[in-house]
């Protein structure tokens, strides 16, 4: 016996996997996220299925249906937004089915972070710029370990992705500047990222929290920052990897000298 916690992806309902899309279809029971899934996806459920909205269960009786149903014999489909890697709190629910002795198998989906990589047609990791993307959110409510300081983490001066943090603008503005980020970084900010309502701003660090007050932007954003970021990336040449320079050679082409 076991469940499916299945990726629904960022928002758009062609962006779940095929995996996923077949896992959707086939589902006898359907749990999901209805907070934050598109009600688009979860009309692709066949149609006898059962679908049960979560946003206002709790832990055990989200788990405890699941492991009901499942017992019965029926296929059960636990749909999350986004990737359920990242801030999908499904290891609560593993905790729970693990105790009752069900199984479950993970189908990735497309994070928030990628979607909005994509929306504004960016790459995070910049040859001689940046080789590195931290994932994380500002410490709010939620605390993060001692050792996950934003401060701390931004010392590293890569391209940084917040999740949860649209209204901790602020105190991000604040821990950057102490690691020495530069009031000029470059910073994105994409709302529902493959939404038809999707907004992206441009900004800049010192201009982050203005901007998205303007914008009234407090919840379900992305906020995208580094010099990965920078608008006017395309018109500079120093950047380029050494995977397509004709003169490097690796595994499958000989580099020609210049």
């Amino acid at each position: 016996m076991k469940i499916y916690i299945v990726g629904a992806g960022p928002g758009d309902p062609d962006l779940i996997t095929v995996k996923g899309l077949n896992i959707l279809q086939t589902a006898d029971v359907i749990l999901y996220t209805d907070s934050l899934v598109n009600e688009e996806l979860i009309d692709k459920a066949k149609p006898d299925a059962e679908v049960l909205k979560t946003a206002g269960m709790h832990l055990e009786e989200i788990v405890g249906i699941m492991v009901e149903r499942v017992r019965e014999g029926k296929m059960v489909a636990r749909i999350h937004t986004g990737d359920p890697a990242m801030y999908g709190a499904i290891m609560e629910q593993i905790v729970l089915l693990k105790k009752e002795g069900i199984g479950y198998e993970v189908i990735p989906g497309v994070s928030s972070v990628f979607a909005s990589a994509a929306a504004i047609g960016a790459e995070l990791t910049i040859p001689d710029l940046t080789q590195t993307l931290i994932l994380t959110r500002a410490e709010g409510r939620t605390p993060v370990p001692e050792f996950e300081k934003l401060r701390d983490l931004a010392s590293h001066h890569c391209t940084i992705a917040l999740f949860l943090s649209a209204t901790l603008t602020k105190k991000i503005v604040k821990e950057l500047q102490e690691a020495g980020w530069k009031d000029d970084t470059p910073i994105a900010v994409i709302q529902r990222a493959t939404w038809p309502d999707q907004k992206i701003v441009r900004t800049t660090l010192v201009n982050l929290d203005d901007d998205m007050r303007r914008n009234g932007i407090r919840k379900h954003a992305m906020i995208l920052a580094g010099w990965a970021l920078d608008p006017t990336i395309h018109d500079k040449d120093e950047y380029r990897s050494k995977l397509y320079d004709a003169s490097f050679t690796h595994g499958f082409r000989k580099g020609v000298k210049p």
